[in-house]
């Protein structure tokens, strides 16, 4: 009997390790909320394979300051909240946009980062804009995108589409 509880304790020990880095690897594990580290994030979980926001496609007409045409994309979280009209998106959730030019080059991605606790007056999002190569434009408590963002601050801060 004590053989069998030695091999259980280890099978558990076992599959626990497995467990974790599996959940690692997949990007499970959220990024802290600094530009790089969510960079990091969106490129190993290959955000261009999340679902679109619903009812867009790719290469939508876009206004200022974001490109001429646009593609969004979401986590599944924020997918789910806005199919359910929840009101609002979880956080932990994303919303990555890709900003083009009229002749479809990508000239920046700019995302919505929902961290509890964050910052409340900024509806708990961490704004992130960058280049194609990597390159930080601006990142945190976004004072021009909480500026603009707070017109529809009863839309959970997004003006793509309802989420209730």
């Amino acid at each position: 009997m004590s053989r069998f509880l030695v091999l259980a304790l280890l099978l558990v020990i076992a599959l626990t390790g497995y467990t974790s880095a599996a959940q690692q690897f997949s990007g499970d594990k959220l990024p802290e909320t600094n530009g790089k580290a969510v960079i990091a994030y969106l490129n190993e979980s290959g955000y261009q394979g999340w679902q679109l926001w619903p009812g867009k496609s790719k290469f939508y007409p876009g206004r200022f300051p974001h490109g001429s045409l646009l593609t969004t994309y979401v986590s599944k979280g924020t997918y789910r909240a806005v199919q359910a009209k929840a009101g609002r998106i979880p956080a932990g959730e994303f919303v990555v946009k890709e900003n083009y030019t009229p002749e479809k080059q990508l000239v920046a991605i700019t995302v919505m980062y929902k961290q509890a606790g964050y910052n409340t007056e900024g509806g708990d999002w961490f704004w992130l804009k960058y280049l194609p190569d990597g390159t930080i434009q601006a990142e945190g408590k976004v004072g021009g995108c909480i500026g603009c963002h707070a017109a529809v601050r009863g839309n959970d801060w997004l003006f793509i589409g309802p989420v209730k």
